[in-house]
């Protein structure tokens, strides 16, 4: 991955540039496609590349030489949901897990609209993604719309709010994988997951979406650097 992000950095893979795919850096670097797979899920993350549906993947930006913090929140948030991509679990409307209601300021099991799906890497299952609103949220932003989104989700909650969206508070834990986890990643028994729980919140102090990523330990290794 450090030799990837050294191409991008020297112009050898410019901003827009196409790199090889993932068999051809795993014949490069003697490298196991998993292996890969985790390096360019990792960059993705952190805002690095983007894949573009039956093209491959690009890069989107050249690292930074300060500090790196991945996230995952913010990939979720830009993410161009296609049949690639993409494999929808879950649209329909739910009592909010007690966390998620009292992220959202709701009463406990109050009703909320969930949106679940599997994040797809090259056909690999790389991310289970949960993405819980408001109903209000959801009616006004289209957030509850059956099939996949013609826009990624930033744009539709921007898009029909009278508040601009201001941050996001993420939540890292490593944890057991639910069964629900296990069948939609294709994890071995005790294989655990990384969690990222996000709080999307607009200028008033309003959450107005709660999104989990579980990520697979064996496929993403979250890094940050920072002086001392």
């Amino acid at each position: 991955m450090e030799t990837l992000r050294a191409r991008i950095k020297d112009g050898t893979y410019p901003v827009n540039a196409r790199i090889p795919s993932e068999s051809a850096l795993g014949r490069e670097f003697g490298a196991a496609r998993p292996t890969v797979v985790r390096a360019l899920n990792e960059m993705q993350l952190l805002g690095e590349l983007h894949r573009e549906h039956g093209r491959g993947t690009f890069v989107k930006a050249a690292p930074s030489s300060g500090a790196r913090s991945s996230r995952p929140g913010l990939a979720v948030l830009d993410r161009q949901e296609t049949a690639s991509s993409v494999m929808l679990v879950e649209v329909s409307r739910v009592p909010a897990p007690n966390a998620v209601a009292m992220l959202l300021g709701l009463a406990e099991s109050a009703p909320v609209h969930l949106r679940r799906y599997v994040g797809l890497y090259d056909s690999i299952a790389s991310e289970l993604v949960s993405l819980w609103t408001p109903l209000d949220v959801a009616r006004a932003s289209g957030l509850d719309q059956d099939g996949l989104l013609t826009v990624p989700v930033r744009q539709l909650l921007t898009a029909h709010a009278k508040d601009r969206l201001v941050r996001v508070d993420e939540r890292l834990r490593a944890r057991r994988a639910t069964d629900q986890e296990r069948r939609s990643l294709d994890l071995v028994e005790g294989e655990p997951v990384l969690s990222v729980l996000g709080s999307v919140v607009d200028s008033t102090g309003r959450t107005v979406l709660v999104v989990e990523a579980a990520l697979p330990g064996s496929l993403h290794v979250l890094e940050e650097s920072y002086g001392l």
